[in-house]
């Protein structure tokens, strides 16, 4: 017990880890309160994985595209943690010299859900991140933070809260919603035609992974040929590992069209 006093009580004064710098980015852990919890039930922990890049640097979504490295996450000795997910902010494509790529430039925020092993005490994170920063040569990149999470409001609420509202949110096919996939089809041999419905003057982007990571699909590219009010999007079903059929497999298309994202599965049938 006594060998707690000394970590515990300045971590639970701090709202976010100290900076840890690298040549052309930074990285520090981020705390906000708790959601979904009363001061005495189940609670789950929130932070927020803060990114800075120098200008015209990027770094990655957790799909690449066509070069980059996706980051790479490790808890390992947190304490009072029993999982931790990483949630991703809508992306955006960009495309220079080595093709297209998928990810952020200058700042990103990546919302961590935290839950605890026993939820009436503080969890004690600690984030190992190995990533890549990309201008016209790529990088790699790493950082180490720690900060204890409690229930509390903290000074980032409003800024974790606001990169949540960015994550996509998962909706069915067909769906109704002003952003919405409203129909999956083949058109052609190893073609598909995805047909994506956003307010008129939006601009609408969409992305599709496998369902591992081994799967590396090609970016998804505006076609002809939507119906009025839709924007349709062709992918061909190459990248596939070694022996693997599509038939069977699910993909995950995630359609952002301004300020919305929504994610889709899709089964090949």
């Amino acid at each position: 017990m006594l060998l707690l006093v000394p970590i515990a009580v300045p971590a639970q004064a701090a709202d976010a880890s100290a900076w840890d710098k690298d040549m052309h980015s930074a990285m520090r852990l981020i705390a906000a309160g708790a959601a979904g919890a009363s001061r005495s039930g189940p609670a789950t922990l929130r932070a927020g994985i803060e990114i800075r890049l120098d200008p015209g640097w990027k770094t990655y979504w957790r799909y690449p595209g066509d070069s980059g490295v996706p980051p790479r996450f490790t808890f390992t000795g947190s304490e009072n943690v029993k999982n931790v997910t990483v949630k991703w902010p809508a992306p955006h494509r960009f495309s220079d010299d080595g093709g297209q790529s998928i990810g952020y430039k200058e700042h990103i925020i990546l919302p961590l859900s935290v839950e605890p092993q026993d939820a009436s005490k503080p969890a004690r994170l600690r984030l190992a991140i190995d990533y890549a920063v990309c201008e016209k040569l790529c990088v790699p990149a790493e950082g180490k933070a720690e900060l204890t999470l409690t229930r509390e409001r903290t000074a980032h609420d409003a800024t974790v809260a606001a990169a949540e509202a960015v994550v996509p949110q998962r909706r069915a096919l067909g769906d109704t919603s002003a952003v919405a996939i409203r129909a999956v089809r083949r058109d052609g041999p190893g073609r598909i035609a995805v047909d994506v419905a956003a307010p008129d003057g939006t601009e609408v982007d969409l992305f599709a992974e496998g369902p591992t990571e081994a799967w590396a699909l090609p970016l998804p590219e505006p076609v002809a040929g939507a119906p009025a009010g839709l924007k349709r999007f062709a992918v061909t079903l190459d990248g596939l590992p070694p022996g693997t059929k599509a038939e069977g497999a699910t993909l995950t298309f995630t359609a952002v069209a301004g300020a919305a994202a929504i994610e889709v599965p899709y089964r090949l049938d």
